[in-house]
């Protein structure tokens, strides 16, 4: 393995100095002092939104409560969110809507859902959470899918103020964050007549505060994935997980299913559905087909071909056959996303919405969204002060979507060597996360950093912390890592690395590193190190906070 050396305190340098000047991250902490990441701010005529948002509960920045997604006296109270919706006259009444839930995916499938329909010439509302860049972004219009202006959101606060007053006054203070937000999301769409809605569940689904919506609106339910994500919130168990999102099901409204899912699983939606009298389709069943045929670029973007052949016959008959379709959204999971999106559309053509096979293959292959397997630019990555690097942006935050990551890098560049630059949530599986990372890629350096969850830091992991679990998860693994752990090991780590790299062939260099800025100088470095020209890729994950970080980063 090339080792660069990063430090310049240990009396005796080897000979591998004369190739690659020594660094210490003190001293990049001083060259990097003029360039800072930050969150990016809004528009100044949301002032008096934001701080009205701001002076809310909100569970993203705090953590979710134990069983608050589940049904039962737990559970988010759906009532408060009904009386609220009363008050505003009931906006979600006045347009259909597809209401998506799942532990992953659910974002990228109603990404893709929406652009199909915007392809076919419909107005969209595509509600989802989080946002990367603006809060704007939660709230997309329109035949084009822009987000919200802020001259529109800013009137549309203005105009429901003193509604929302007399509902917390009514409530106790006790409306949160999100359910203000959901509520002027449908209110928005309703004032814009959009022709349908996508909506994306903020944590499980029965007790969620989108679903507010009725048989009568709903034009179909989506369940991406479930996985083992707010496990606590949510009940503990798979099982509890997949009954908290099977409560989107709405009597007599098809459901969708991405999947594939646990046998077991699979049974507790079905059998809710059947509950329901609510017709099934599955993107994973026997007689559908989605293949990866390549990859390649188109205007230094990278694409994948792929095929996808979907057939429905058990409660209706639905066909499609799309061949060489070109996903610009990279990786397996993402091509099942895509066949999930492509069996709501055929779902809502079943219902008698007009789409066609071509705006499928449109919506699909226009689809993009920041964060899930992002490439930057040359330009961004100047921008940043990494000249010539690869860099990678991907919000994965679970073992399942980092084990995705993994496995769409090997897709892309099978051999490339990776620096990843790490920050997570407290509530995530740091641990799994991390053997996903070290059992699968060819990695030189991890550098655990962190960052501001939904703007504090309440649910912020140290690094040192993260660095604890990845030490534990090598130690499970058998792998051989040089980390800066306690002061005995970070000797050690400064020796090996500015000696001997003999010893460090079958390693990876772990290091905590608060600043971000610092951990991807000096990824950028070791990826260089030996010929001066990166040949690897700077991978930036954990959660979509730091992707939002290194997005919104400029040059001071």
């Amino acid at each position: 393995m090339k080792i660069l050396q990063l430090f310049t305190r240990h009396p005796i340098l080897c000979h591998r100095q004369a190739l690659v000047p020594s660094i210490s991250f003190g001293a990049l902490r001083q060259v990097s002092s003029k360039r800072c990441f930050c969150t990016h701010s809004e528009d100044p005529e949301l002032k008096d939104f934001m701080e009205y948002m701001d002076s809310l509960k909100n569970y993203e920045k705090l953590g979710v409560p134990r069983g608050a997604g589940t049904d039962s006296e737990d559970g988010f109270d759906l009532g408060r969110m009904r009386r609220l919706m009363e008050h505003l006259g009931n906006p979600q009444s006045k347009f259909k809507a597809v209401h998506i839930a799942g532990t992953k995916g659910k974002g990228s499938t109603a990404a893709f859902l929406s652009n199909i329909l915007r392809a076919e010439g419909y107005s969209v509302g595509c509600y989802s959470s989080p946002h990367i860049q603006t809060i704007r972004e939660r709230m997309s219009l329109g035949r084009f899918g822009e987000p919200v202006s802020a001259k529109t959101l800013n009137s549309l606060f203005l105009q429901i103020r003193k509604t929302l007053d007399q509902a917390m006054e009514h409530e106790n203070g006790r409306m949160t964050h999100f359910e203000v937000l959901t509520a002027m999301a449908f209110t928005l769409f309703a004032q814009e007549n959009v022709d349908i809605a996508i909506i994306e569940a903020g944590l499980g689904g029965a007790r969620d505060a989108t679903n507010i919506i009725s048989s009568s609106e709903l034009a179909a339910s989506v369940i991406t994935t479930i996985g083992e994500e707010h496990l606590a919130a949510l009940g503990g168990s798979l099982e509890s997980i997949a009954m908290a999102k099977s409560g989107i099901i709405k009597h007599g409204c098809p459901l969708v299913l991405g999947g594939p899912f646990l046998p077991h699983i699979d049974r507790i939606l079905r059998d809710k559905a059947l509950s329901m009298a609510s017709p099934v389709v599955s993107a994973s069943d026997a007689g559908n087909r989605s293949t990866v045929k390549g990859i390649s670029m188109f205007n230094g973007r990278p694409f994948q071909t792929c095929d996808l052949i979907i057939q429905v016959e058990r409660d209706f008959k639905e066909f499609i056959e799309l061949l060489d379709v070109k996903l610009y959204m990279l990786g397996h999971h993402q091509l099942q996303n895509a066949a999930t999106a492509a069996c709501a559309a055929l779902c809502l053509h079943n219902q008698g919405w007009r789409i066609s096979d071509g705006s499928i293959r449109g919506g699909l292959e226009h689809a993009f969204l920041l964060g899930r397997s992002q490439f930057l630019t040359r330009k961004e990555t100047e921008a940043l002060g990494l000249h010539g690097a690869t860099v990678l942006l991907d919000g994965a935050h679970t073992k399942e979507s980092a084990n995705a990551l993994v496995n769409t890098i090997r897709m892309i560049l099978p051999e490339a060597p990776l620096a990843l630059v790490v920050a997570m949530a407290s509530d995530k599986d740091h641990v799994g996360f991390a053997r996903e990372f070290l059992s699968g890629g060819q990695l030189e350096a991890v550098f655990l950093t962190e960052a501001n969850i939904a703007g504090g830091k309440s649910r912020t992991t140290s690094a040192s912390l993260l660095r604890d679990c990845w030490i534990q998860a090598s130690e499970e693994l058998g792998i051989g890592i040089v980390h800066n752990g306690p002061a005995k090991s970070n000797r050690v780590f400064k020796d090996q690395l500015t000696c001997s790299v003999s010893n460090l062939e079958n390693g990876t260099i772990l290091a905590a590193e608060s600043s971000l800025t610092v951990s991807l100088k000096v990824a950028n470095q070791i990826l260089r190190e030996g010929t001066g020209i990166q040949s690897g890729i700077i991978v930036v994950t954990g959660s979509l906070h730091i992707v939002s970080l290194v997005l919104a980063a400029h040059i001071g």
